[in-house]
C-alpha cells in the first residue's frame, strides 16, 4: 500500500456539493421566517400610508409563512434554537407590532392617547404570549394555553380587510378598541385553543371530507372577505363553544351515573 492511498479507518469528507445542499436545507426555514418578517414590515408601511386593504392581507401571508417554516424545519430535521428565537422575534413584528399599528391607523387614532395606549397593550400581550410559549412545557400538544398570536392578529386583519375604510370619529372607534383588547386578553389567558398542528394532512380516505374541503375552497374564492371574518372570529369563539359543549356532556354523564337507566314503565293499568 502506497503512502498516498487512504486507509479504511480514515474519515471520508463529504463532497462540496453535499455540504452546500445541507447548508441550504438548514437555511430554508429561516428564509420563510425572513419572508414572515417582511410581511409584518410591509403591513406597517402600507398602514402608515392609509392603504388598509393592501396592508391587512400581509398579516394573512405572515400567518401562512409562520405555519410553513416550522413544518419545513421538522420535515428536514433542521430545527435549531436559533430558528426558534428568530421565529419568535419575527412573530413579534408580524403578529404584535403590525396588527397594533394597522388598527391604530385604521380606527384608534380618533381616541388619541387612549388609542395608542391600547395598541401598546396589544403589543405587550403578544410579547408576553410569545415569551410564555417559548418556556412553557405543554403536556397536551392538541391545545395552546392562551390564544396564539397569529390567530389573535387575524382578528384585526380580517376585520379591516372586510371594512378597509378608516374610522374618523370617537364613537365608532370603540369597535377598534374592543377588537384589540379582547384578543390581547385572550393571548395572556389560560383558555385552551385547539392547535392546528395536530391535524393529519394526509389524503383522507373518506370522499366526503374532500367534498367539504372543495366546498370550503369554493366559498373562500367566492366570498373571501366574509369567510376570513368567519374563520377569524370562529376560532376566537371556539374555546367558549367547546367549553359549553363539554360541560353539557359532563352534566349528562353525571346525571346518567346518579340515575341509572330503569326499565320503561307502561301507562296501562295492571292486570
Amino acid at each position: 500500500m502506497s503512502a498516498e492511498e487512504p486507509t479504511r479507518d480514515a474519515p471520508r469528507e463529504s463532497p462540496p456539493e453535499r455540504k452546500g445542499l445541507r447548508r441550504g436545507v438548514f437555511l430554508l426555514p429561516s428564509l420563510f421566517t425572513v419572508a414572515n418578517l417582511f410581511c409584518g414590515w410591509a403591513c406597517v408601511v402600507y398602514a402608515m400610508r392609509g392603504q388598509f386593504e393592501t396592508a391587512a392581507p400581509f398579516i394573512g401571508f405572515a400567518i401562512v409563512l409562520d405555519m410553513l417554516d416550522g413544518r419545513i424545519a421538522r420535515m428536514t430535521g433542521s430545527s435549531s434554537q436559533f430558528g426558534v428565537e428568530f421565529d419568535s422575534l419575527a412573530d413579534l413584528i408580524s403578529f404584535g407590532m403590525a396588527p397594533a399599528a394597522l388598527t391604530f391607523q385604521w380606527g384608534l387614532a380618533p381616541l388619541g392617547r387612549l388609542g395608542w395606549a391600547v395598541g401598546f397593550l396589544y403589543l405587550t400581550a403578544a410579547a408576553v404570549r410569545l415569551a410564555r410559549f417559548n418556556i412553557q412545557h405543554v403536556s397536551d400538544k392538541r391545545y395552546f394555553v392562551g390564544m396564539p398570536s397569529p390567530s389573535a392578529a387575524g382578528i384585526p386583519a380580517a376585520t379591516i380587510y372586510f371594512y378597509p375604510y378608516a374610522i374618523t370619529e370617537r364613537g365608532p372607534a370603540i369597535i377598534a378598541l374592543v377588537m384589540l383588547i379582547v384578543p390581547a386578553l385572550l393571548m395572556v389567558s389560560t383558555f385552551r385553543f385547539r392547535s392546528m398542528k395536530t391535524l393529519n394532512l394526509a389524503a383522507p380516505r373518506n370522499p366526503k371530507v374532500l367534498l367539504v374541503a372543495a366546498g370550503g375552497i369554493a366559498l373562500m374564492v367566492a366570498y373571501t372577505h366574509e369567510m376570513l371574518v368567519a374563520l377569524a372570529y370562529g376560532y376566537l369563539l371556539a374555546p367558549v363553544i367547546e367549553w359549553v359543549v363539554t360541560r353539557g356532556s359532563r352534566r349528562q354523564a353525571v346525571a346518567d351515573a346518579v340515575n341509572p337507566d330503569t326499565p320503561p314503565t307502561s301507562d296501562a293499568p295492571p292486570i
